[in-house]
Parts: C-alpha cells; sequence; structure tokens
C-alpha cells in the first residue's frame, strides 16, 4: 500500500509510536486540558496543559492496536449518547450483511458524531467498523490528522491545487477505496464535501464520477457502479444542531460578502461544540443496497437522494422552523419534548434577527426535501 502511504489509516505497529508523539505534542495537551480540565486550565494554563499531557501520557500506554484505540473512543461514544441525546434510534441495520463491506454514502452534519454514530451502531449489530473519509482541510494541526488516521480515517487530498493534481488526487481516493472495500474494509464517506450547513442532503455527482474512476474498467461490463460495489445510502437526523447559530452566522455572512474568513481554531470548536452539545432526538436510517443501473452519475446521485431522504425523520424542529418561514409544514408523529423545545427557544432567541432565515432554513430545509423529492 505505499501509493497510499500518506493518506491511508495507521496500522497496528504504528500506534504505539503514534500515541507517544501526542503524548509530546505541546498543542494536544493545552487543548486536552482546556476541554477536560477547563477551570485548572482557566485559572493556570500551564497546569491544564500538564493535566492534558499526563492524560495522553496515560493513554499511550494503556492502547497499543488500533482496537484498542476504538474501543476505548467506543466508551467515550457511549457516554455522548447518554449524556447529549435523549434517544437514539436506528433503522435499516438489519438490512446489512455481516461479512459484506458496504461504501456508505451519509449525510453530512458533524464530521465525529456522524460517523461515531454510524460505527457505534453498526459495532452493535455485530459489524466491524468503517474506515472514514475526511477532508484535509479539517487536519490543520498535525497532532488532529494523528487523531483521525488512529480511528481508521483516511484523508481526501482537497488542498491540492492544479488540474493534474487534483486528477492524480482523486485517483488515489478512487483506488483506496477499492482498495479498501476488497480487503473487506466497508467505508463511510459524505454524500458531498463540506458539511450541509444549510440543512439541504444532496450527493454531489462529482463524488460519483471519483468513485468511478478505480472501475471505470468494469463498471459497464457489471452494469454501472452498483454492479461493483455495495452502495448503501445514510440518512441521520438530529432534532436540534448544537452548530445551529454557527452554522448560521457563516451562511448570513457569505451571502452579504460573498465569503466567509474562517478564523483559526473555528473547525476545532465546532468539532467540540457538535460533540458535547444538546442534541435533542437522533435518528439513523441505512437504507437497502442500491441494485440496478443508472444512466449519468447524476441520475445515481438522484437515487441516493430520495433514499437518504425517505430515511430523515421529520421532528417538531423541522416542523416549527417551515412554519416560522412560511411554508407548509408535513405532519409529523413525534411528540414534542419540554426540553427540546426548551433548548430550541433558547437558540432562537441568541440568534441575531438578521440570521434568522439562515437558522430556520437549516431546520426547515428537512421538510423541504421532503416535499420536493418524494411528493
Amino acid at each position: 500500500m505505499k501509493e497510499f502511504e500518506g493518506i491511508r489509516p495507521y496500522q497496528d505497529g504504528e500506534v504505539p509510536g503514534v500515541l507517544a508523539r501526542l503524548a509530546r505534542d505541546a498543542d494536544l495537551q493545552s487543548v486536552v486540558g482546556r476541554y477536560l480540565f477547563p477551570r485548572a486550565t482557566l485559572l493556570l494554563p500551564q497546569l491544564g496543559r500538564m493535566l492534558g499531557g499526563r492524560l495522553l501520557r496515560r493513554l499511550a500506554r494503556r492502547l497499543s492496536t488500533v482496537r484498542d484505540v476504538q474501543m476505548f473512543l467506543s466508551g467515550h461514544m457511549e457516554t455522548l449518547i447518554e449524556e447529549t441525546i435523549l434517544d437514539f434510534s436506528v433503522g435499516g441495520v438489519e438490512r446489512l450483511a455481516a461479512e459484506t463491506p458496504y461504501l456508505f454514502i451519509s449525510t453530512h452534519r458533524d464530521i465525529i458524531m456522524d460517523t461515531g454514530l454510524v460505527n457505534f451502531a453498526i459495532h452493535r449489530a455485530g459489524h466491524a467498523t468503517t474506515r472514514i473519509a475526511i477532508g484535509d482541510n479539517l487536519l490543520g494541526k498535525a497532532y488532529a490528522a494523528d487523531l483521525m488516521r488512529l480511528n481508521k480515517s483516511f484523508v481526501i487530498e482537497r488542498s491540492v491545487t492544479g488540474a493534474k493534481a487534483v486528477y492524480r488526487a482523486l485517483n488515489r481516493t478512487s483506488a483506496f477505496i477499492r482498495a479498501s472495500l476488497e480487503s473487506a474494509e466497508s467505508v463511510w464517506i459524505a454524500q458531498r464535501e463540506g458539511r450541509a450547513k444549510d440543512g439541504l442532503d444532496r450527493t454531489d455527482p462529482a463524488l460519483i464520477k471519483m468513485l468511478t474512476l478505480a472501475w471505470r474498467k468494469e463498471v459497464e461490463d457489471r452494469g454501472g457502479l452498483c454492479g461493483c460495489i455495495n452502495i448503501v445510502p445514510v440518512a441521520i437526523t438530529y432534532e436540534l444542531d448544537p452548530c445551529a447559530l454557527r452554522k448560521a452566522r457563516e451562511l448570513c455572512i457569505t451571502d452579504l460578502h460573498g465569503k466567509y474568513d474562517k478564523p483559526d481554531g473555528e473547525d476545532l470548536s465546532s468539532i467540540v461544540e457538535g460533540m458535547l452539545g444538546f442534541k435533542g432526538r437522533v435518528h439513523l436510517h441505512f437504507g437497502a443496497p442500491l441494485e440496478g443501473g443508472f444512466d449519468s452519475p447524476e441520475a445515481l446521485a438522484d437515487a441516493i437522494d430520495r433514499d437518504i431522504v425517505e430515511g430523515l425523520k421529520v421532528f417538531p424542529t423541522h416542523v416549527e422552523a417551515a412554519h416560522r418561514l412560511g411554508d407548509e409544514a408535513l405532519p409529523h408523529t413525534v411528540s414534542s419534548d419540554a426540553r427540546v423545545e426548551a433548548a430550541f427557544k433558547a437558540q432562537i432567541s441568541a440568534c441575531p434577527v438578521a440570521q434568522q432565515p439562515y437558522f430556520f432554513q437549516q431546520y426547515a430545509n428537512l421538510v423541504r426535501n421532503k416535499r420536493h423529492l418524494l411528493g
């Protein structure tokens, strides 16, 4: 796998060395101290960093394989579910065969929670966890790349420039996904580049074109890409998005000024906010593996979208947001929850009036999606 050296997940033999390197990383020590020991760090930043470093060194001694790392993370994911989610429901996982590798094409709101919930659900159902596609735009710090690659993540090279370099990067990503699936490793990938900040879940046909690169010789003989790989659409619905205010601000500024200059550290802050923030109820839906031929990448993307949107769950927050924007809302069968209502009202109150249309559309677009694609 030398051709994938710079993008592949770490292997068991590399885990101790990577963890030792992370334990020495002053930036990571400070981050761990800030989020796990906030009071100590606020009083004395050096103390917070020292405590963070001590925890990292302890983990480096305890964990020696990728499985060790994943089991450690699984325990924390279970805690996050218990502390930040009222009810986590899963549908469609019974369709998955235990020994079959799948390409999960998923909605994307939060890289840690999206992938963590998918892997938590399939692991609980007796399946191996997936490899995770993550853009290099999230890996600005060296420790971030190390942490993600310890957790079976591989890097999509989005920062390359020039037509030839971009094409090489796309080929390498496609080839790595093929190599993973042929090694019986399932893969998770977002349906489009970046989070769907506006709540419109649409699969980018460019993703289908990229995937096809590694199977271009077989696609015609096997009746299309679905004859080569097992594509499973995945829909994740959050009743509350902890980062909704942050996203509304970014969307508003982008509309007003044509761009948004992201401050240093915002990606990390957003990840932490998404992990620790209250999410209300969350529903995860696995579609059936897609079958049949499709005339174009756009046609396959549309099929994925229909399956995903059908699997999305309408919560009261989505209906309320649609009403606020004057839309005709779909009926919902989920009763309101007092804690969610209070948290949603608090988000609205904290959102500047100019940004509220962008806030509401994040929730309302799920309703619009269903109406547009499903009738």
